[in-house]
């Protein structure tokens, strides 16, 4: 199952071999809102060099899968990056067309006001 976040680049760590055939990758992003999150991710093998032309600070979207494993009743679960990349720049749109022009250049909203009425009593008998 793949899942997609956006955050910042809070912190990317060196490579770490494990072994002598695997070697790891972690880094840390912050989500935006009200209560940020800082979220660690993990790269394995081939995948730990996809982080190298990114920054601290700068804004990524990371594609990742849910991994978990028990080892001596204990319970770990890894965040597997797969894909990082810079977010789409939203696309800007066109030039707004003005609804209110019309070809007799007057206001079509410009309607009369009328002043309001008082009564010579002005009395209501609302209990508010």
């Amino acid at each position: 199952m793949s899942f997609e976040i956006e955050g910042k680049l809070h912190k990317i760590f060196d490579t770490e071999s494990k072994t002598e055939t695997f070697q790891t990758r972690e880094f840390v992003i912050v989500t935006d809102g009200v209560y940020p999150q800082f979220v660690k991710f993990q790269l394995t093998q081939d995948r730990c060099g996809i982080i190298d032309g990114y920054n601290e600070e700068e804004k990524v979207k990371v594609y990742f899968d849910l991994r978990g494993r028990e080892w001596n009743e204990k319970y770990f679960t890894n965040l597997n990056a797969w894909k990082i990349e810079r977010p789409a720049a939203p696309a800007e749109s066109a030039a707004p067309v003005d609804q209110t022009a019309n070809k007799s250049g007057k206001d079509p909203f410009d309607f009369p006001v009328e002043e309001p009425k008082t009564l010579e009593n002005d009395y209501d008998d609302l209990p508010f």
